[in-house]
């Protein structure tokens, strides 16, 4: 009598399983469904990482250069007052000029201009 339960119990066992594999199969869609989704999740993960990531590097790239940019407009700034050009074009023999520039003119509007 044992025996017969036991074999009553794997039959019904069996039942359960055969049931349970259909539901499975019958739900294949949905699980290939949640599967993808699942997969999509992780990529978009990895897809904003890489973009932070990027946005990141840019930004330092950007501030390395504003410094860049500051430290040559400062360079130029100084190196563009006039003692410094004095001393820039002394080896070439150009000297400062200590006189106001005088106007040349034409002689033929300065008797226009007495007359």
């Amino acid at each position: 009598m044992n025996e017969q339960l036991n074999q009553k119990d794997f039959k019904l066992e069996w039942k359960k399983l055969f049931l349970n594999y259909q539901w499975i199969v019958k739900n294949m869609p949905f699980f290939i469904f949640l599967s993808m989704l699942a997969v999509l999740y992780i990529y978009n993960g990895h897809h904003a990482e890489k973009k932070i990531k990027d946005i990141n590097k840019t930004a330092r790239e950007l501030e390395e250069l504003q410094y860049e940019y500051k430290t040559i407009r400062s360079e130029l700034m100084f190196q563009s007052k006039q003692s410094e050009i004095v001393k820039a074009v002394e080896p070439l023999g150009l000297k400062e000029l200590t006189q106001p520039p005088m106007k040349i003119g034409d002689s033929t509007e300065m008797k226009n201009l007495n007359n």
